[in-house]
């Protein structure tokens, strides 16, 4: 694996001082403030060479922060995969069996499949199930601009309109080649109040995520009510003068061996033209299902059953972001 254009800019942190956590289950710190109020989950290292995350959990840890309100539980889940973490070949710790983000369907979690990530998700499952709102926190290979991915529910787009940040937000339904953590049953059933965010942070090893990841987790976190919004505006980023909503409408997934993009893409590129060619597939051409298309995650380095690049359209732009629980950060309301 050639890892040669890669630079790390940061360091992964040393999580050993929350191995033992208080849960029951190693890695996972839950605090509870014994009043009323919602359990939030705030989730790192689902792959394990995602270190924004980490640093993130890992530094409110030792600020001791502590819930108002409910219950907060401050997780790093695939630790065997970050604990392989070599900066030197920073892509090889991304999972060690499996992607552990594509195991979160109930026939796979209580199906007869073993692998390092099926045991951890499987002591991590009653955690999840328990969680009223949960934010994850992702980063991307490849340098592009941060997203929050808020699913397809109206609940995943108002939490993330309300959060204000980052100013792309992607309505997605998820991947082919399996469930995310944010899909998980309630997060992705309409009818329950439950919902989950995913943020994907920027380029996996730079400063930049990292202050992304603090950002929206501390913004996440003050819009449910479990810190105080008057302690958190010194630490915060500018909100967007307003968040752009893009809806994808497929995602390409690879299915032979020889996938090639035509040109090189960004995150985020708008393709100003319908039957506009992508890619092929081997001998299938991927081409633009419509005008304005919006190229959501490209990979730079495509591989089978992955997604090569998500096919979206901008929705109205929203004029006004939501502040609620959070009266003095970013102005009036």
């Amino acid at each position: 694996m050639d890892d040669s254009s890669y630079a790390v800019h940061i360091d992964a942190p040393d999580i050993s001082p929350w191995r033992a956590g208080n849960t029951g289950v190693e890695f996972v710190t839950s605090l509870d403030s014994a009043r009323p109020g919602p359990h939030v989950l705030v989730t790192a290292v689902v792959h394990g060479n995602e270190l924004c995350g980490a640093i993130v959990l890992d530094r409110l840890l030792r600020e001791q922060i502590r819930p108002l309100v409910g219950r907060l539980t401050l997780a790093f889940m695939n630790v065997a995969a970050f604990s392989r973490f070599d900066p030197a070949s920073p892509r090889a710790s991304r999972f060690v069996d499996e992607d552990f983000n594509r195991l979160w369907a109930e026939e796979v979690l209580d199906g007869p499949r073993d692998s390092v990530e099926l045991r951890r998700a499987r002591a991590l499952r009653p955690l999840v199930d328990s969680a009223d709102y949960l934010l994850d926190i992702h980063s991307m290979l490849d340098d592009a601009i941060p997203l929050m991915m808020a699913g397809t529910e109206a609940k995943g787009r108002a939490l993330a309109q309300a959060v204000g940040t980052p100013e792309h937000v992607v309505i997605d339904a998820g991947h082919a080649a399996g469930r995310r953590m944010r899909d998980y049953r309630h997060f992705s059933d309409p009818s329950s109040p439950r919902a989950a965010l995913l943020v994907e942070c920027g380029q996996h090893w730079t400063a930049s995520s990292v202050a992304v990841a603090h950002d929206v987790t501390l913004r996440f976190l003050a819009h449910l009510g479990i810190i105080d919004a008057r302690w958190a505006p010194h630490r915060l980023r500018p909100l967007p003068s307003a968040q752009r909503l893009i809806e994808v409408t497929e995602a390409v997934t690879i299915e032979s061996d020889d996938f090639r993009f035509a040109q090189s893409h960004q995150g985020m590129d708008v393709v100003p033209h319908a039957g506009t060619l992508l890619g092929w597939d081997g001998a299938r051409e991927i081409r633009t299902p419509y005008d304005d298309c919006v190229l959501v995650m490209p990979s730079r380095r495509p591989r089978r059953g992955e997604s090569a690049v998500r096919l979206g359209r901008h929705l109205e732009a929203s004029s006004t972001i939501v502040r609620d629980g959070l009266p003095a950060i970013g102005g009036a309301r």
